[in-house]
C-alpha cells in the first residue's frame, strides 16, 4: 500500500494540495509512519478560494503550513471512528469539528470520499478548504 503522500500524487484531482505540501515542507511529515488522518481538499476546494489566495498562501509559508496542518490529524481516524467524536484536534492545534449526523461534514465542509486508505493512514476527501476560526 501506499502512503498518504504517493496516493494523492498519483491520484488526480490532487495537484494543487500536493505543490502546497511540498512548498510547505511537509512530504518527509507526510510519508513519515504517522498514523495520520488527512482532510484532503481536491482542486475543486481550492479553486472555490477567492482568486489570488493560493499565490499569496505559497508566498507565505507559515501560514500555508498552519493551513495545511489545520487538515491533518494524528491518528488513522476512519469514518466509522469519528462517529463517536464530535472534533478532534488538529496537528496545527486547533479543534475540527466532526458532523455525521446528515451525511459527513468535517467543520465547513462536505467529504465527498470517505476511507481512502493508505500505509501510513486515511485520507477524507474534501469539497473545500477548511479555515480556522
Amino acid at each position: 500500500m501506499a502512503d498518504i503522500v504517493d496516493i494523492a500524487v498519483n491520484a488526480d484531482g490532487f495537484k494543487t494540495l500536493v505543490t502546497a505540501v511540498q512548498a510547505a515542507n511537509l512530504v518527509e511529515t507526510l510519508k513519515s509512519p504517522g498514523p495520520f488522518t488527512v482532510f484532503a481538499p481536491n482542486d475543486a476546494a481550492f479553486a472555490k478560494l477567492p482568486p489570488g489566495t493560493i499565490h499569496t498562501l505559497v508566498q507565505n509559508i507559515p501560514q500555508l503550513t498552519r493551513i495545511l496542518t489545520f487538515h491533518v490529524v494524528p491518528g488513522k481516524w476512519m469514518k466509522a471512528d469519528l462517529e463517536r467524536v464530535s472534533s478532534l484536534t488538529s496537528i496545527e492545534g486547533s479543534p475540527i469539528s466532526i458532523n455525521l449526523s446528515d451525511g459527513f461534514e468535517v467543520k465547513n465542509a462536505t467529504v465527498l470520499t470517505a476511507d481512502i486508505e493508505a500505509d501510513n493512514g486515511v485520507i477524507h476527501v474534501l469539497d473545500r478548504v477548511i479555515l480556522m476560526g
